[in-house]
């Protein structure tokens, strides 16, 4: 089967992950993988983005599959439920919106930048060589470093559940691949 264009998106996905180790504020540009699910969705009404052109589910595809990195059991029952992917998508949001009010507390000057990556949450690795200073307020890079921890926290979890579980299955209760059901399931009741 001949490949297309966007069967390699799995290298954005790497290239972003990268980007963002050595210059922070390259993180903003993982904002287009949100704003391009969410927009696909809303006006095609299909998870396209999630089935086709999700360079994460991609790269989970490559390692786990063409390089044998996963385990290849079936995901527990559990984690396929409505209520663990609906919990999962709310806990998500909420870290979402705590990284928005740190970002607004640097905005305003209530609060100096942070200049770490928020791993799993929890874990705070001091990312110090990847910001240099910009013409940009602190605030911008406070948000650069928020999103990155997001984006970085939901790589890992992909990782582990591609070793443990299916190359996909990650998929499964992707905060994302929930929003955009979500959208879906709206705009066809419509």
């Amino acid at each position: 089967m001949k490949k297309k264009w966007y069967d390699y998106l799995w290298i954005l996905s790497l290239a972003y992950l990268a980007l963002g180790f050595f210059n922070i504020m390259a993180a903003w540009l993982g904002l287009l993988c949100f704003f391009i699910s969410l927009s696909i969705s809303m006006v095609s009404g299909a998870k396209g983005c999630c089935n086709r052109y999700c360079g994460r589910g991609q790269l989970l595809g490559l390692l786990g599959g063409r390089f044998g990195l996963s385990r290849k059991k079936d995901i527990p029952g559990w984690m396929k439920s409505r209520w663990f992917r609906y919990g999962f998508l709310a806990f998500f949001l909420v870290m979402f919106m705590q990284m928005l009010f740190n970002t607004a507390l640097v905005f305003s000057g209530v609060r100096d930048l942070t200049q770490a990556v928020a791993l799993l949450w929890i874990f705070q690795v001091f990312w110090l060589w990847a910001y240099y200073g910009t013409r940009l307020h602190a605030g911008a890079a406070q948000f650069a470093f928020g999103f990155y921890s997001v984006m970085l926290t939901s790589t890992i979890l992909g990782l582990v559940a591609m070793v443990l579980f299916k190359p996909r299955s990650w998929c499964v209760y992707c905060p994302m691949g929930t929003m955009t059901q979500l959208i879906c399931q709206a705009k066809h009741r419509v």
